[in-house]
């Protein structure tokens, strides 16, 4: 009996053509058992991350930041526009913190609203203490060329033990510093961790110290990203978390500094 299935009916043409079919030459059946039976790998569908890339994109964060940090010097920004640059520079930086955004738009606008907040910054302390911003500039870059020299040699190896302690002292002294901020509006100098003094000394120090170690988690992020092949747009991240801690560097140097100064 004839089937009305359009599918059994093309099977029963197509094996009826195939009795029919001439068999493969020795050749031919040599040439099949010789052929590969797995697919060549592919090249990823992106461009992968280099070093170049994340220099280029740190030099273009910092450049954004320190072009906006100029600028608030040069027109003197007040105060309240100062704070509420850094607010916004905040939130910015969180997001891209969080989000582990690869975002240029995100990330420079985070430089950009910082570096106002940094510029003023900077303006305010040069002018109470003369020469103290370019000592906190070449403090932060010697910071910076010992720590690379540190991670390259594998002095101080980057493990998960080490990432754990080194997040975990940043959250409690950022904890301290906004203990110590809420006791200042009930004592004059809170807690004496902001204040020049032997408690001051040891926690702007430890602060440093955090921001160096941050430098040796942002050197193995990129060694890390470069080995696993990750994709180009990985750099700005790069270029993110190297300017966050260098900020932080820096303005940990310029006010251990200023305990120094008349």
């Amino acid at each position: 009996m004839e089937s009305r299935n359009p599918v059994f009916s093309r099977g029963r043409q197509n094996t009826a053509g195939s009795w029919g079919a001439p068999g493969p030459t020795p050749s031919q059946l040599q040439n099949m058992y010789d052929a590969p039976s797995y697919a060549p790998p592919t090249a990823p569908a992106y461009r992968t991350m280099t070093i170049d890339d994340v220099v280029v994109r740190s030099f273009m964060t910092l450049g954004t930041l320190v072009v906006a940090g100029a600028a608030a010097w040069y027109l003197n920004v007040g105060l309240g526009i100062a704070i509420g640059a850094a607010l916004i520079g905040l939130v910015l930086g969180l997001i891209a913190s969080f989000k582990q955004s690869t975002n240029p738009a995100l990330i420079l606008g985070y430089a950009l609203f910082y570096g106002v907040f940094v510029g003023a910054l900077s303006h305010y302390y040069e002018s109470a203490f003369n020469g103290i911003v370019v000592q906190a500039v070449l403090g932060t870059a010697l910071a910076f060329a010992a720590m690379l020299t540190v991670y390259s040699l594998r002095i101080i190896r980057v493990t998960s033990k080490f990432v754990r302690y080194v997040v975990g002292a940043a959250i409690g002294m950022i904890g301290l510093a906004l203990v110590n901020w809420i006791v200042g509006f009930f004592v004059t100098g809170g807690l004496g961790l902001r204040e020049a003094g032997p408690l001051g000394y040891v926690f702007s120090i430890a602060m440093i110290l955090i921001g160096c170690f941050f430098l040796l988690l942002d050197f193995s992020a990129v060694e890390e990203g470069i080995k696993a092949g990750a994709p180009e747009k990985f750099a700005w991240q790069c270029a993110f978390g190297l300017t966050l801690t260098l900020v932080w560097i820096y303005l940990e140097v310029l006010r251990f500094l200023s305990y120094f100064r008349d």
